[in-house]
């Protein structure tokens, strides 16, 4: 199988280093359908994985200083890559967000059919994230939703990267997504010719501190680090965040067992260090 990555960028080169030589990885405007039907005539692949989009730098602070780009890049750029796509006939992929939700959902966790309370997207980022989806959604196409993706390299982009070098961190329990299992299960929902959304995070949720607390034990014995409270948070961010934990009872039920979180991290920083 053939695979054409969309998205030169963190992500995109761990789908490519996963997947070997079946895939390639391009870095043209997803928003402009003449280079996507070039780069699709050209290469002819079986399956595209769209892993661009702005998540802002350093944070997604940056969209809401930067509406335009964000929605090009968010929600127009998927569109085009849908409708290029569905043209040639070919299988979609389509990396989403989870952070279009706050809370837990009274315990039981967002699940895939949950619709996102609008009044309750924290931020620009998080709307375009959630309007590309729904638009989606309406098509054959395979939509995987992650959250904070951590890895064990060391990455601007690596949860655990961040957050061991803020200053302050806040203590809200989340889902998140280890990258070595969203691409293993992003891969048999490819074969299965899944479509639809599906939550790929790792089962379970963890806390912020519960993740420096291991990587003062596996990593760092010296790290120290300070708590703060989300109004605190709010004091210094121009964007809201979203605290979330999503339900992955749909993937279990194609058969794809991710590694509970804790145990899942814990993996990750003894590798990291």
């Amino acid at each position: 199988m053939k695979y054409l990555i969309f998205g030169n960028g963190y992500i995109g080169n761990k789908f490519k280093g996963a997947l070997g030589e079946d895939a390639e990885i391009t870095g043209v405007d997803i928003g402009n359908i003449d280079e996507v039907r070039n780069v699709l005539d050209e290469k002819n692949p079986d399956v595209i994985i769209n892993c661009a989009g702005k998540t802002g730098k350093p944070n997604i602070d940056w969209c809401e200083d930067h509406k335009e780009e964000t929605m090009y890049s968010n929600v127009t750029g998927p569109l085009v890559l849908a409708q290029a796509c569905f043209d040639k006939g070919i299988f979609m992929v389509h990396l989403g967000s989870g952070c279009i939700y706050q809370g837990d959902n009274e315990g039981k966790g967002f699940s895939e059919n949950d619709v996102a309370d609008m009044k309750k997207i924290p931020s620009f980022y998080s709307l375009t994230k959630f309007i590309s989806e729904y638009m989606l959604k309406q098509f054959p196409v395979l939509q995987c939703r992650l959250r904070m993706p951590l890895d064990s390299h060391r990455s601007p982009r690596n949860f655990i990267t961040k957050i061991t070098n803020y200053e302050k961190v806040i203590n809200e329990s989340n889902s998140m997504t280890v990258i070595d299992d969203l691409i293993d299960a992003t891969i048999k929902l490819i074969e299965k010719r899944k479509t639809g959304i599906y939550n790929v995070t790792n089962p379970g949720s963890i806390t912020h501190k519960e993740i420096l607390d291991m990587y003062k034990e596996l990593v760092d014995p010296d790290f120290e680090y300070i708590l703060m409270d989300l109004d605190e948070l709010a004091k210094v961010t121009k964007a809201g965040r979203s605290n979330c934990i999503l339900n992955t009872d749909k993937l279990k039920k194609e058969g794809i067992y991710l590694p509970e979180i804790h145990e899942a991290i814990r993996g990750v920083l003894k590798n990291y260090k």
